[in-house]
């Protein structure tokens, strides 16, 4: 991975830093450079409330931003908050919006923005927060615009897109590191916690765990081409 002055990962909820990008965020910190997460919202609209519940509809958010503050401290980042609500991203003022994130991003000045690629995110937030990182970075100066990486993570983003023009391929230690990341937002990844940890697996729960460690081997990112 080559030398960033900075990087910055755009998502929209805790734990997208830690599914999504906590690969890229280990080599970040193998090469000595500072990363910093914008999260655009609490995720306090999410169906996890823990495994067993321990939270409520009303109590969830309070859950997660100590989960993100804690995932965040493991990764060895900063964080920061864009105040959004979890499931509106996608009715906010598209010009506001992009332009919140550029005031963030002016003030940080990344090398690097990591964001979801729109339409291929399946979660509407993915979708319209990496539309609106992307959006921003295209109004800035073109000399001072960063590269941006898009993830995609439909099924067919493939065959769609074609293949991303970056990969980040985990070993062993970084998934290690990935997993001891995404057990920090325990409302949301203890149920894959017992998955794994079942001791006569079910047909079911074998392919969830094949396309989990699918999913923890590698990070794949599009470089946005900007005309």
């Amino acid at each position: 991975m080559e030398k960033h002055r900075h990087v910055v990962i755009v998502y929209p909820h805790p734990d997208d830093e830690s599914f999504g990008g906590a690969g890229t965020i280990y080599k970040c910190k193998e090469a000595g450079v500072p990363v910093t997460y914008l999260c655009g919202t609490l995720g306090q609209m999410g169906r996890n409330m823990g495994t067993p519940p321990f939270a409520n509809r009303e109590t969830l958010y309070k859950f997660r931003e100590k989960e993100l503050e804690d995932a965040c401290k493991f990764l060895g980042i900063d964080y920061k908050l864009l105040g959004y609500r979890d499931k509106t991203l996608e009715f906010e003022n598209k010009v506001a919006l992009a332009a919140h994130v550029k005031s963030v991003l002016e003030e940080i000045n990344p090398s690097l923005v990591i964001t979801h690629y729109p339409e291929h995110g399946v979660h509407p937030d993915h979708n319209a927060l990496g539309e609106a990182t992307i959006e921003a970075v295209r109004l800035m100066e073109h000399e001072n615009r960063p590269t941006v990486w898009a993830s995609a993570i439909t099924n067919d983003f493939e065959k769609v897109l074609g293949e991303p023009e970056v990969t980040i391929a985990l070993d062993d230690d970084m998934v290690k590191f990935k997993l001891g990341a995404i057990f920090e937002h325990k409302s949301q990844a203890q149920g894959m916690l017992e998955k794994m940890n079942e001791q006569n697996p079910s047909a079911e729960t074998k392919d969830y765990l094949e396309r989990m460690k699918e999913r923890l081997g590698k990070e794949r990112f599009y470089i946005w081409k900007y005309d």
